[in-house]
């Protein structure tokens, strides 16, 4: 059987001293662990700024231009031995799925996230129907895979439960210091993360509450300045991320949009309760220590008010999650991709 597998990306990699970095975590996890699976490669877009994760991995074929882009899937096709992972629906990985109507292979898309309200978010009133033309035609072309079932818009395809979970998430919890509401939030600062929404709720209350917010690029620091508010780069280092929630008692998920949030489970590993707003209930499912909040400050400090007050209860009832590990969504990621790929063989 085939165990060639071409991972295609829209992500932006920095090749620097012979190793890759990207800002994406997904864009790592799964080129590192799926090589361990299967003879791996990928193929991206080159970047000219430094990025943030450095990969194990190192086949990667980057490109500048769309062109040069879609003559190597091309070739990757003709090949006939490949499998083919599409890591979400860009315009890149559009026109490279379009290549996939003439041959005989079937590639595998991944959705991580619903891509309907992220263009609303980017594009405004036309985004959801620019993204929904590729989604509509690509999802005719591929399988699909993807992390909630109401992403793949009723079609058919796999569910899987993306995780970065190791085993140092879950042991040795930390208790929390409550003299003072200390927020946390790990994430890119974009609009569609709803970072910058959250800066203005906690506007003028510099002295009853602070938020760290870790994952910002050199560029994006400087687009903060409040006095109750520290800002730091992306966390590469695994026991230095665990000390960030450690450190601070409450995790805030703004998101407009979100799929699977690894930094979901990662404050639930951590036992530290979760603020997130009305636009992504769908991600609480059955996990308990998830609040939700109205986008407003009289909502918000509610909500603040009610956990710190609930505080070992809520952590007692968090100990009850049953939560996806690395290791558990990667071998899913290669089961899912083999039996798609069998049944894709056979109807050829």
């Amino acid at each position: 059987m085939q165990n060639n597998l071409v991972i295609l990306s829209n992500e932006r990699f920095y090749l620097k001293e012979n190793s890759y970095y990207c800002d994406n975590i997904a864009e790592k996890t799964l080129p590192d662990g799926l090589d361990k699976i299967f003879t791996t490669e990928v193929i991206g877009r080159s970047s000219n700024v430094e990025r943030s994760h450095k990969l194990n991995f190192k086949k990667i074929r980057l490109f500048k231009y769309l062109i040069f882009y879609l003559l190597e899937v091309l070739k990757k096709i003709k090949e006939k031995k490949n499998k083919f992972l599409i890591l979400s629906i860009s315009p890149y990985t559009f026109f490279a799925t379009l290549l996939f109507v003439f041959s005989n292979q079937k590639p595998t898309i991944y959705l991580r996230s619903d891509g309907y309200q992220e263009y609303k978010s980017i594009l405004g009133f036309y985004g959801p129907f620019i993204y929904g033309f590729m989604f509509k035609t690509a999802s005719k072309v591929a399988s699909l895979i993807s992390c909630r079932k109401y992403i793949l818009r009723n079609n058919q395809g796999q569910i899987v439960s993306p995780s970065e979970l190791t085993n140092n998430w879950i042991v040795k919890n930390n208790p929390a210091n409550l003299e003072k509401i200390k927020l946390l939030y790990v994430g890119r600062l974009k609009i569609e993360k709803g970072i910058f929404s959250l800066i203005k709720i906690i506007q003028g209350k510099e002295e009853k509450i602070s938020l760290t917010i870790v994952g910002a690029t050199k560029k994006s620091i400087k687009k903060i300045n409040q006095k109750n508010i520290y800002v730091h780069e992306i966390e590469n280092y695994e026991n230095n991320l665990i000390k960030f929630y450690d450190d601070h008692n409450i995790f805030v998920l703004p998101s407009y949009t979100e799929g699977h949030p690894m930094v979901l489970l990662e404050a639930l590993a951590r036992l530290r309760p979760v603020i997130i707003f009305r636009e992504i209930d769908h991600i609480i499912e059955n996990k308990k220590g998830i609040f939700i909040a109205e986008r407003n400050k009289k909502s918000f400090f509610e909500k603040i008010d009610y956990i710190k007050n609930n505080y070992e209860n809520i952590q007692n009832e968090m100990k009850l999650n049953h939560l996806p590990t690395r290791e558990m969504f990667l071998k899913e990621m290669g089961n899912f991709i083999n039996q798609i790929s069998q049944i894709t063989i056979k109807k050829s």
